[in-house]
């Protein structure tokens, strides 16, 4: 029988998937339809389902969870956060331009983190029905079904998620692969997580809100997100930023960071 530990997490988890998929809904009442957007003063995109959705999560969450600390890309960032030892970290909607797009490649992501790490994520993309989740030590599932990792252990002929330019660009040396890239990285993960693709390369500055719930998804499904030195991410410090973000098993992980000084020595 699971210990009261592994209980309290899927008691977590199952919050976070409850209003996850209300999320949801929310953001499929927006979804194809007429809704106000516009830009931030760094320049990406909101509309209106971000804020909604936002709001909604903020306000069941921590009348759920009082004592629990919140980090979200659509709230303004309160220090007393970084003073909490357990918060929910929040992207209301992971792809927004695909959102604003049409395009069914975004995702509602819900982290609850301790001690920098996570330990319970969803990831759940509305357009698909494909929900994401994990705690840890209880692996990862999509919408219910056990979910692993793939097997492809070199760079020759994966299944890569990013930048096509990055990977098609004779001065960076990279091998033949199949490319694809999705807006949402935490969908990009989550995919990877399910072993639908090999592997995810961004070299772009993220946010915690970008990788937390995706991280422990793919850690429980085998996999490894790291930064360009192998580090894993540490989350809720103050900014809440990340660097590079490389997702993959263990042996392509760690081919793709073989391959990275490569990149630097060309100024990739």
């Amino acid at each position: 029988m699971p210990g009261p530990e592994a209980q309290a997490l899927k008691s977590e988890l199952a919050l976070l998937e409850e209003k996850a998929r209300e999320a949801g809904k929310i953001a499929l009442k927006f979804f194809g339809g007429d809704y106000k957007s516009w830009s931030k003063s760094g320049g990406s995109p909101v509309t209106e389902a971000d804020l909604a959705i936002d709001a909604f999560l903020k306000t069941s969450l921590r009348a759920a969870r009082p004592d629990h600390g919140w980090l979200s890309e659509e709230s303004v960032d309160d220090p007393a956060r970084l003073q909490s030892s357990r918060l929910f970290i929040v992207d209301p909607i992971d792809g927004t331009m695909a959102f604003l797009k049409n395009r069914p490649h975004f995702t509602i992501c819900i982290a609850l983190v301790e001690s920098g790490r996570p330990l319970a994520g969803v990831v759940f993309n509305p357009a698909t029905d494909e929900c994401f989740t994990a705690h840890l030590g209880g692996g990862a599932h999509l919408n219910g079904a056990p979910i692993h990792v793939g097997t492809h252990a070199i760079l020759a002929g994966c299944r890569m998620l990013g930048q096509k330019a990055l990977f098609e660009d004779p001065a960076n040396h990279w091998p033949a692969m199949t490319i694809e890239n999705f807006s949402s990285i935490a969908y990009r993960l989550a995919l990877v997580a399910a072993g639908r693709f090999d592997a995810m390369v961004s070299l772009t500055v993220k946010r915690d809100w970008d990788l937390a719930a995706a991280d422990i998804i793919l850690a429980e499904a085998g996999g490894i997100l790291c930064g360009a030195d192998g580090a894993r991410p540490v989350y809720n410090l103050a900014p809440a930023t990340q660097g590079a973000s490389i997702a993959a098993a263990p042996a392509l992980n760690a081919a793709i960071l073989e391959h990275l000084p490569k990149l630097a020595k060309k100024g990739a």
